[in-house]
């Protein structure tokens, strides 16, 4: 009797909720970055890249965002500091061509959610917290996220180009997504 009732208690309690999948629609999408040099921004973006997305504000336990960025892919309308970038002092390419970016939890502050997460760039590993904002519409929806990492972390423009007065350390890195539910 015991075995009865402890099964229909299992087959009665609901299963776990999960987040929703997602496939970003790439047209629409973009993944980018600002900076300073000698005192002036200046804004770049990522032109390949890949995102898997399960995400639901009600379910944050079983959310998670996982990002491949393809580095040599980077551009910012200034030849100089794009040629500059795939190179040894900047993104290393030849040795580092990805950077990688994935959610270890999610929690709220306040009325915001923060995606905790790891971001891998240039062999080095470090936790980065995003700010997202999911905006569910129709049969899709709109995230975006955004935070800050500061480049020497990662050794982005060491050696010569550590002078945080000529280069900033503060990077910002915001997406913008349209999703379509799987």
């Amino acid at each position: 009797m015991k075995r009865l009732a402890m099964l229909l208690c299992l087959l009665t309690r609901p299963a776990a909720a999960i987040a929703a999948d997602y496939t970003v629609q790439p047209a629409a999408s973009k993944l980018a970055f600002s900076g300073s040099f000698q005192g002036a921004g200046f804004n770049g973006s990522f032109s390949q890249w890949t995102a898997a997305i399960s995400y639901d504000p009600a379910q944050l336990a079983t959310s998670k965002f996982d990002v491949d960025v393809v580095l040599a892919s980077a551009k910012t309308g200034d030849s100089d500091r794009d040629s500059a970038l795939p190179g040894a002092d900047f993104f290393d390419v030849a040795k580092y061509p990805q950077a990688h970016f994935v959610t270890t939890a999610f929690h709220r502050d306040g009325a915001r959610v923060i995606a905790d997460g790891m971001l891998t760039l240039r062999g080095v590993t470090r936790p980065v917290s995003l700010q997202v904002n999911f905006q569910p519409h129709g049969s899709g929806a709109t995230l975006d996220v955004g935070g800050s990492v500061k480049r020497l972390d990662f050794g982005v423009g060491g050696g010569d180009y550590a002078d945080t007065s000529v280069i900033g350390n503060d990077v910002k890195i915001t997406a913008h997504l349209q999703l379509a539910a799987k």
